[in-house]
């Protein structure tokens, strides 16, 4: 089972918001990224993910999980790009900010640290169970 991390603007979309749709989840749409895209494309259902505020507060806040895998994006007028159906799971006990993630010599390779500009991505093993203890899971 593979791990990921969904980032979003609490402007746009928030832990609140996501937290809101309860069971039946909500779309992750609007990714114009092919690398985003592929990653997305990789996903499978039952597979979890950190829910990430970006810009504002920088930290991951939550837990996501995959609850309907791949298809394409109804707001991609391209028809090239497609989206995955994810529902809240848990918030963390703490967020955990990026400046505590740099600041983890074990998290330098984590490409949140390394491609901050990348809005879907995967987290290895190591870094979610790292993640989650910084988190108080």
């Amino acid at each position: 089972m593979a791990y990921w991390l969904y980032k979003s603007e609490p402007s746009v979309w928030s832990w609140d918001q996501q937290v809101a749709q309860g069971a039946k989840g909500t779309f992750w749409s609007g990714v114009r990224n092919h690398v985003a895209k592929q990653n997305l494309m990789a996903m499978k259902k039952g597979e979890k993910g950190f829910f990430y505020h970006s810009n504002e507060g920088k930290a991951i806040v939550g837990i996501v999980e995959v609850i309907k895998e791949y298809y394409p994006d109804h707001t991609d007028e391209s028809g090239k790009f497609g989206m995955v159906d994810i529902k809240a799971v848990k918030p963390l006990k703490r967020p955990v900010t990026l400046e505590e993630i740099k600041a983890e010599p074990k998290l330098k390779d984590m490409i949140l640290v390394n491609n901050s500009r990348l809005s879907v991505q995967p987290v290895t093993d190591a870094e979610w169970a790292l993640i989650c203890k910084m988190g108080g899971l």
